[in-house]
Parts: C-alpha cells; structure tokens; sequence
C-alpha cells in the first residue's frame, strides 16, 4: 500500500506524523489517513508536498509518484536503493591566506557544532559578532574550511551587504539563490517570500549541509534563511550582537574583538617576515596604530611589503602623521578610525590614477565588477584598469574572488564613497555613473542582440558604449555575461530608479525582457518594478505600461496565470491611453497566450485576431506572422484543421517575405502538429526536422526543445518507438535545463506514451503520474486532460478497469472543458470500457494533445 510507503520514508527520516504535517501544511489527521490507506488515491498536490517533505527527487521521486499510481507497488518498492545524485553546492570563498591566531574562536565554533549531540533536534546556529575590519569573515570562512567535511551535501554562502548604504541582499533574494544552487528550477522558486522560506526549508530537509550567512544586519534579514532541520549548521557574521537570534533561535554568540598583541605581531611576522624582528620598537608601534585590527594590518603589511627597501620605521612615521590629522576629525575613539588611517596612508602611496579608480568603484551600486566596468567607471583603456585593480588587490583595497571579478570590503566602500564626495565635482561622479550605466546598458543590448536578434525591433536603441566592452559575438557568450551580471543589473536598475536616471531603469527594463522571461523571473519582477517606480515618476504611460506587461509575463512563466491578466490587463488600458498601439496589439497576443495556456481557446482566438488586425494596420508584418501563426494553434486545438493548416502556411509566407528564419521555424514546427492530428506522419517529421534545423542553427533551445518533442511523437505514429524516446530524452533535458515546466510536463507524457507503446506499463505510469503532478500544479489543464488519458489506456492494458475508467472520466471532462476535439476520442473509450470492456483498436492511439 502506498500509505505503507509513506509511513516508512516519515520513520527513516525521523518524523513524527506532527512534524510531517507541519512540514507539508496538511493535517496530522490527513497524514494518519494516507499511512491507514483510508484516503485513495492521493492528489497530486499532495504528493507533490510529500515528496518535497521527503527530499526526493529524479528516480527516488518518480517511484514514490509510482506508488502511488499502482497499488501493488508499495510493498516492493525498495527505500535501500542508493538515493538519486544531489548538487552539491560548494560555495565558501577561498580560505584566508596567513590566517593567525583565534584559537578560543575556533573551539568555541567547533562547541556550537558539536553541542548538537546534546540536544538533536536543533540547527547549530553561531552568530560570529564584532566591529568592522576585526576579521569575522575571515574567522567565519576559515572555520567553514576546517568542518567542511562534516557537511558532505554542500556548503552555501551569500554576502548579505548589511551595512551597503545603497542595497543590501534581501532575505527574498538571498533564497533565490540558494534554491537555485540547490537546483530548483526558476518556475518552481515562489514569489512570496515566506512560501520561498518554506521551500527552502523542505529542500535543505535530511541534508548536511553548512550555511555561512556574512555581513548581516538585522535578525530580520536572517530569520527565513535558518534551515529546519538539525543536520544543518549556520553561521552568521554580524556588526550587530544579533540580541533577538540569540534569545529566540538559540543562537551562540562568538563576540570577535581586537587581535590580542602577540597574534597581531604574529599576522605581521608572517605578512611582512623578518623586519619585523630587525626592527621591534617600529613593529610595535605599526601593531598599535593599526588598533590591532586584522583589516588594517593587512593593508599596513601589504604596503611594507612593496617598499621593501626602506626602513619600517620611517613607514610608521607617516603612518602615525597621517592618523594625528585623522584623529583631528574623529574625537570618538572608534577603532575603525584605524582602519581609515590605513587606508589613507596606503592611498597616498597609490599612484594617482590608482586612488582615482579606488575612489570611483566606491559609486558602483552592485556587490562586484570587472575590468570593463572599472574602464567605464574611469574612462580609461582596459588593460589600464586591469593593471589598476591588480594594484588595488596588491594593496587590499579590493578583493579578487575570480579572475578578473573583484569585490570590496563594505568598510573600504563606504570610504571610498566619502573620498569620492570630498574629492571629485558633482559633474565627475555623475559623468562616471553616466558611463558606468552606459556600459551596463550597451553592453546588455549588444547581448541580447546576438541572443535574441529577431526582438530587436521591440527593444529601446541604446548607444553603444563608448568604453570597452567584452566579446559577446558568441551566444554562449552573451549569455554567459548577462548570467555573471544579472545580479549588479538588478542593483542598477535599483540604483537608476531611486538616484535620478529614471530612464536608464526603463530602458534596462525593455533591454533585458526576453532574457529574464527565460525562468529568471525574481529578477524580472524587481527590475520590471524599479522600472514601473520610475515610469510613474516621469509620467510616462507607455513606459509605465511596458513595465507592467513585463510582471505579467514574469506571473506568467511562473503559471500564475490571474495575476499575469491582471498586470496584462492594466498594461493594455495605459497603452491604449498612451496611444501605443503596438503596444496594445503585443499585451492583446499575451492575454491570449495567457488563456491559450488556461484552455479558454476562444477567448485565445478572439484576442489573436484583435492583436493580427492592429499589427496588420501597423505594416508590422513579422508581428502579423507570428499571431496568424497562434491563430493557427488555437485553430487545432479546436478541431479546426482546415483552417489551422490555412493559418500556418499563411504565417510561411509573411515570415518569409520578412526573412524571419526564427518565425518560419516556429511556424513549420506547429505546421507539423496539425499534420500529426491529420495523420499525415511523414509529412510531420519533414517539417519538425526542417524547424529543429532552424532553431539549432539560431541557437533557440527552448524552441529545440519542443520541436524534438513533437518529432518524438510523429515518430511514435510511424511505429518507430526507439526514435522518438531520443528525441522525447532529449527534449525533456532542455526542458528541465531552462525550467519549463510546462514542457517538462508535455514531454513527460510523451515519454509515457513510447513506455507504454514499448511494452513498459510501470514506466508509463511513472511518466504520466509524474506529468500530471506538475500540469496540476501549474494549472495547465491540457496536459492533465493528456495526462489522465494515458493513465487510463496503461490500466485499461492492465485490466484494472476501475482505474481506467477513473482517469478517462477525468480527461474527458477537462477535454470538455477545453472545447476539444479529443474529447470525442476520450468518450468512445470510456463508453467501449464501460459497456463491453472490448478494447476498440480503431481509437486506441495516444492522445498527443500538444500546447506547441
């Protein structure tokens, strides 16, 4: 029995039938009923949140959706079997080069560690306090490499830039990304912040895995990324004593202070080597003026270092000049002020240009940068600011964290901020900033360009960049730098919006909109948001409108599909106040996908011919082709085949006649599908190869993906099953690489169909169950209806009528509901089932119901 499958995943992985149901949101009672077997077949969604509460995925998943569908499986189901290989997320910065001293430090971090022995339910939390530059990173990040092995399933790491004053990590988007790290697609991330805590917390369930949470400031901006689970550990890094932490989560305080004089001499011997026994009395008082701070004295070392010929002492004579007139403006006696005087005396030493770009990185707003973004920042050549920032690094001014990517200390940010408000004209920071988001801009349009050529017409001109750019010729480069990116283009977005370059956000916004509709979709919403803020700022409707359509399609990847109408629906009222009717034509095709997607097809249909008749008026040709060309889809799904196959190759020609190799593509692939409903097979496979070539030559590989789908089920007609599960593998892989759930789930259904077609039932169940779990999950109804249907036919060939008539009754009333024609095929098989229990060989084909 199932519940006997459930009953023992909850024993071994130690969970009382409370915690299971406090783990999943369903009631003790609930769960009592599933282990009793007293509640049938479970929902989907349930067994979506039990498989989540149980940690499985890939293989372990689908034989747990297996048990479910097949009531002999439970017993024989072996939970012994090796578990389905995890991503293991290893994510600590490299360990403190000439890491001193700490001792206590360290046993008292390996105590919090160990004292979960003591009491076993509770995650081992240390909070790793104290003022800025006294080490607790490097403390925190050198004691992560030393347990490290103690957390085989991954370390996770994110730099919350508490004290940022332009834009520390929110907690939301500090779960995004360790749920990415933890390979949860974008569309399965949720949008609200709790849920997305929660879900973290189910993926993080039975994992050993290290959390190191650096540079927080508040108990707020932590609490939701603490895992639930003991076999966890965090470790936070705080200015703040983090008081609430304490008493609320159990958390222990390591408090960092001041190095104690013999380890700060013994940082300095092993930075600086053997001056500093020639010369004592200057060590000394080198260690007293930089306040026994580990930031200051690596600076301080650093610079002793590359003046290796003169005496320490006359470095330390400039040294305490340069504090004496500090201290002139600081009375406080805050340590930190050491810190300030290091960095000066360093800076003076700098050759001019150096301390210029230090000054000027202190205006990025994102938490790192390259050399290009440096050369825009100072207008100078790359291998200038490469050289400058090798020198920086020297200095430990900034930090490099990969080659050629450098961050910097938030202290030394906040300094270089100041320096740059005392040093340079209100007229040279913001002609810095105006490059820097000139770079950011021109550099993001140049890669959407290469990646997504056929879109240009839609996205704003920006001027090329004047400073240097990278080579993005190549699609996997682009691609690749606006992955490296997307972080600081959202702090940009942010930093335009709020600083007085509204239209910078705008046009960010419009740059990058069908790169983040590729399952970047948190992203999308902040950006896309920042740029609605500033569009309502400078009154601009259209701006305003586009943004809103852009947090519609983010809803929509994500298969929320009432919020997506309602941002679209706002967005079409402001274009039509704007006048924009290009605009208005584009929301009008949206909204129909939109309904496309819910199964409403002739509201899909209505809105397609509105949008084809204002493109049609626009002389927008490329635009015509592609709604003529969904007209046609919605025409197939309606039975209307006929008029499908006049809308497609209507759709050929226009495309052709604009040389839009990306729509013919398009067009051929969904052309082939009608063939398909038509049983025109042959044909089928020649026009979804002709668009598989296409789409491979343009690089389109969520469009790959679904032309191999649909070549996989021509295949299958021709009675070629070998053929089309390579392709159908193949399909589903990108699917799941790019977070498109609503093809994983079409293909999964596919790959039922061949098991099933192969002679393979408990494969075929595993496929459509699996299928059906995420087609329920995001409210697509067409592939429930598919899913359901095969199903049916795998318990029909087994006999199990009961169950085979259950899922039938299922795919014909959601076929109903669409207004589809394959609900006729759905009713004679049910009535064939129900009557005689004959199978009827002339319907008994797969029910290849495809949204492409």
């Amino acid at each position: 029995m199932f519940g006997d499958v459930v009953r023992r995943y909850r024993q071994q992985t130690g969970l009382t039938q409370e915690d299971l149901a406090a783990r999943t949101g369903l009631s003790a009672r609930s769960i009592g009923k599933i282990e009793a077997g007293r509640t049938g077949s479970p929902r989907a969604a349930t067994l979506r949140l039990l498989a989540d509460a149980f940690a499985l995925i890939d293989a372990d998943r689908e034989r747990f959706y297996s048990a479910a569908a097949t009531p002999q499986a439970g017993p024989s189901m072996t939970l012994d079997d090796p578990p389905a290989a995890l991503v293991v997320p290893a994510q600590l910065p490299p360990d403190v080069p000439a890491f001193t001293g700490r001792a206590d430090e360290l046993r008292q971090l390996d105590a919090v560690l160990d004292g979960t022995a003591v009491q076993p339910t509770a995650v081992a939390i240390s909070a790793v306090c104290g003022t800025a530059g006294v080490g607790k990173t490097a403390l925190a990040v050198h004691w992560a490499h030393r347990v490290r092995h103690r957390f085989p399933d991954g370390q996770l790491y994110v730099n919350l830039r508490g004290y940022d004053p332009e834009q520390p990590t929110s907690a939301a988007d500090a779960l995004t990304r360790f749920l990415r790290a933890l390979a949860v697609p974008g569309t399965d991330i949720p949008v609200d912040v709790e849920e997305r805590a929660a879900y973290y917390r189910t993926r993080m369930s039975e994992r050993r895995i290290l959390v190191l949470l650096d540079n927080a400031a508040t108990v707020e901006q932590v609490r939701p990324l603490l895992p639930g689970t003991p076999l966890c550990a965090v470790v936070i890094t705080s200015r703040d004593s983090l008081a609430a932490l304490v008493a609320a989560h159990g958390a222990q305080r390591v408090s960092l202070r001041l190095l104690p004089s013999g380890e700060a001499m013994a940082l300095l011997r092993r930075l600086v080597g053997p001056r500093i026994e020639a010369e004592p009395d200057a060590a000394l008082t080198l260690m007293r003026l930089c306040a026994q701070l580990p930031l200051a004295l690596r600076v301080a070392a650093e610079l002793a270092v590359s003046r290796a010929t003169s005496p320490l002492s006359e470095l330390v004579d400039e040294l305490a000049d340069q504090q004496q007139r500090l201290d002139l403006l600081d009375a406080g006696g805050d340590p930190r002020a050491a810190v300030t005087a290091v960095f000066s005396w360093s800076l003076q030493h700098l050759p001019p240009d150096a301390t210029r770009t230090f000054r000027l990185l202190g205006l990025h707003p994102g938490p790192d940068f390259d050399g290009h973004v440096t050369a825009a920042l100072t207008a100078s050549s790359l291998t200038q600011s490469r050289r400058t920032l090798d020198l920086l690094a020297r200095a430990h001014l900034v930090t490099m964290v990969r080659t050629d990517r450098f961050e910097m200390h938030d202290l030394l940010h906040v300094y270089a901020i100041q320096l740059a408000m005392d040093e340079d004209s209100d007229t040279d920071r913001r002609d810095a900033v105006n490059r820097l988001f000139g770079h950011y801009l021109g550099t993001a349009a140049t890669a959407m360009d290469h990646l997504y050529p056929a879109g240009g017409r839609y996205r704003p001109y920006i001027t090329p960049s004047s400073t240097p750019v990278p080579d993005l010729s190549h699609p996997d480069a682009a691609r690749g730098w606006l992955d490296r990116e997307r972080t600081n283009l959202v702090a940009v977005a942010a930093h335009a919006a709020t600083h007085g370059w509204p239209a910078h956000a705008i046009e960010l916004s419009g740059i990058l909109a069908e790169y983040l509709d590729g399952g970047r979709y948190s992203e999308a919403l902040a950006i896309h948001g920042f740029a609605y803020d500033a569009a309502r700022q400078s009154g601009d409707l259209s701006a305003q409108a586009y943004a809103l359509r852009g947090i519609g399609t983010a809803h929509q990847g994500m298969a929320r599909y009432d919020p997506a109408t309602a941002y679209y629906q706002q967005a079409l009222a402001l274009f039509r106040a704007a006048g924009d009717r290009t605009g208005e034509a584009r929301t009008l095709s949206a909204i129909g996908n939109v309904e496309r997607r819910r199964g409403d097809y002739v509201r899909a249909a209505d809105c397609f011919k509105r949008a084809t008749g204002l493109f049609r008026q626009l002389g927008d040709l490329t635009a015509e082709a592609y709604l003529v060309c969904n007209l046609g889809v919605v025409m197939r799904q309606l039975g209307r085949y006929a008029e499908a196959v006049e809308s497609h190759e209507r759709a050929l020609i226009l495309h052709r006649q604009a040389a839009d190799l990306a729509g013919e593509a398009g067009t051929l692939n969904r052309l082939g599908l009608t063939e398909q409903r038509l049983g025109h097979y042959a044909q089928a496979v020649d026009h979804h190869e002709q668009a598989l070539a296409g789409f491979r030559r343009l690089g389109r590989t969520h469009s790959e993906a679904h032309a191999l789908d649909n070549l996989g089920a021509a295949h299958l007609h021709l009675g070629q099953p070998r053929r089309a599960a390579e392709h159908i593998e193949q399909a589903i892989r990108i699917f799941r690489e790019i977070s498109d759930r609503d093809g994983e789930a079409t293909a999964l259904n596919g790959l039922g169909e061949v098991a099933r077609a192969s002679g393979r039932p408990a494969e075929a169940l595993v496929h459509h169950t699996h299928s059906l779990a995420i087609a329920t999950d995001i409210g697509g109804r067409e592939q429930q209806a598919r899913a359901h249907a095969g199903l049916g036919d795998v318990y029909r060939d087994r006999h199990e009528r009961a169950r085979a008539r259950f899922h039938y009754q299922q795919a014909l009333a959601l076929y109903q509901a669409l207004s589809s024609p394959l609900a006729d095929e759905i009713r004679v098989r049910l009535a064939v089932e129900e009557e005689t229990g004959v199978v009827d060989t002339t319907t008994d084909r797969p029910v290849t119901s495809r949204p492409n």
